[in-house]
């Protein structure tokens, strides 16, 4: 790259940094993970920035790049398995009090964290960035019919995850 790419690339990744990284963590839970997955992506359009005919289409391409990467490392063996401490030495649970019952942005990223990978992809981009059916269709490289069903399971996923809280906060007597 000669050097007024690499200046354009510099100001591109200081203007997005920060957006692509929340978006990963939206998509992956783990500030750590997204810190990698943020930099796949970077280095993915820096390799092909002399390649990249349309600027305007760069947060396009990233987004989509991000996407592929959460879904591979997904894939991987080794993000399969969880270690188990010992159970037999855990507490009672404890009823929360009506305080901690409200849903929160830790209750929405853990019931996420529970819904598959391309679904949390599609939920992630359509209601947390914004994106519609076509721009999610795109990112991710399938149909809009394939959005739209992903976006119903997906949902129907995260109701599943989030249920405990949801059933817990009707139970609430106020």
């Amino acid at each position: 790259m000669d050097r007024r790419d690499e200046q354009e690339f510099a100001d591109y990744f200081t203007a997005r940094q920060h957006a692509v990284r929340r978006t990963a963590y939206l998509l992956c839970g783990d500030w750590h993970r997204a810190d990698d997955l943020a930099q796949t992506a970077f280095v993915s359009l820096h390799r092909h920035w002399r390649k990249v005919r349309d600027k305007a289409a760069l947060d396009a391409y990233v987004r989509r790049t991000l996407v592929r990467a959460v879904i591979d490392e997904s894939r991987r063996p080794w993000r399969r398995e969880r270690p188990v401490e010992d159970t037999t030495a855990l507490p009672a649970p404890t009823v929360p009090d009506a305080g901690e019952r409200v849903a929160t942005k830790e209750a929405l990223l853990e019931g996420l964290r529970r819904v598959p990978p391309r679904q949390r992809a599609v939920l992630v981009l359509r209601f947390l960035e914004g994106l519609d059916v076509s721009g999610v269709a795109e990112a991710l490289g399938c149909s809009e019919g394939t959005v739209k069903s992903q976006t119903a399971r997906g949902l129907d996923a995260l109701r599943a995850a989030l249920g405990d809280t949801l059933d817990d906060l009707r139970s609430a007597s106020w």
